[in-house]
């Protein structure tokens, strides 16, 4: 997914603890919108996923949130787009 100027991640966050907030602080956030608690998931969910790949390839990384919290969390928010199947790949799909 390619990021314009104004992403989530070029804006400061409304609470900084959501640095380091759980995919459920996430999604319980008062302050947060549903597409800003979205974006912030998805982000979530790549950085895991690149992660679990460089430790597949036997690179320490830092540790990994759990991948099925992430994915609860955005369930719980997203509605299905589609019946088509995911992609194949290690990210899900996600690029």
């Amino acid at each position: 997914m390619i990021q314009n100027p104004t992403s989530q991640q070029d804006r400061p966050l409304p609470d900084p603890a959501l640095a380091t907030a759980s995919p459920q602080e996430i999604l319980h956030h008062p302050a947060l919108t549903r597409k800003e608690k979205i974006e912030l998931l998805r982000s979530r969910q790549y950085d895991a996923a690149e992660i679990a790949v460089a430790e597949e390839e036997g690179m320490q990384g830092p540790e990994n949130e759990p991948m099925r919290d992430i994915l609860l969390a955005l369930a719980q928010l997203e509605e299905p787009e589609s019946d088509e199947p995911v992609a194949p790949t290690k990210q899900h799909g996600h690029s």
